[in-house]
């Protein structure tokens, strides 16, 4: 059974020994974890990376946390992203501003790590579910990724590995327009070397099966830009 690739989430954090600790209790849990310790490397890890969530220290050395919350939540492929922020700052004032800046959770230090990885849980449910276990539901496709099974309406239909990925992938964001490379990160792996046309080759086997007994196609091309679900 092919598993789904792990929710990636990203550490944003200037102090060394809390970086690694948040690392370690989010690899602890089954997710990939990338770091960085400034603003500006973030911004370069975000863009070279594409994490599912970002948990990030408003105190940084040169870009401030909150300016690169700022900057991901003006991006049209970054503003999804959850953005946790990592606070001393304490004041209502504070958290009214961070989350006026479009951080999605405020988090005050000293924190509980526990009450952390809950909200990191919480927000990948969210962005993420078939990663953690839910039912995905789209018309009348239903995605089980517990048991590995689809059905369109009462038809289980037979789907290859890479072809399920890529189908949990879209029906986790119906609407949204996956790009050939987003859609390689998500399905095959950032590690994997893959060439872009493979997508197009996995589309049409995915297409293939969701139109036996000429049923229509749910998938949508968008020339110049990638594939969508709906």
């Amino acid at each position: 059974m092919a598993a789904q690739h792990a929710p990636h989430v990203m550490i944003v954090e200037d102090e060394s020994s809390q970086r690694e600790i948040l690392a370690y209790n989010l690899e602890s849990e089954g997710y990939s974890v990338s770091r960085a310790a400034s603003g500006d490397e973030a911004l370069e890890v975000f863009r070279a990376s594409t994490p599912d969530l970002v948990v990030l220290d408003w105190m940084l050395p040169g870009v401030s946390g909150i300016e690169v919350c700022r900057q991901l939540k003006r991006g049209a492929e970054s503003r999804e992203v959850p953005i946790i922020m990592l606070s001393a700052r304490t004041e209502e004032s504070d958290r009214v501003r961070g989350f006026e800046t479009g951080a999605d959770d405020y988090v005050t230090k000293p924190y509980s790590v526990a009450e952390l990885m809950a909200r990191v849980r919480a927000h990948l449910r969210r962005t993420r579910p078939a990663a953690v276990g839910q039912i995905l539901q789209f018309d009348d496709i239903t995605l089980d990724p517990e048991t590995h099974r689809v059905h369109r309406g009462d038809v289980e239909l037979k789907l290859g590995p890479t072809e399920f990925r890529l189908l949990s992938t879209f029906m986790e964001r119906p609407g949204r327009v996956f790009s050939r490379e987003q859609l390689l990160d998500r399905v095959w792996g950032r590690d994997i070397y893959v060439d872009s046309r493979t997508v197009d080759v996995h589309v049409g086997r995915l297409r293939k099966s969701l139109g036996a007994d000429a049923m229509p196609d749910p998938i949508r091309t968008v020339r110049g830009a990638g594939y969508a679900l709906g």
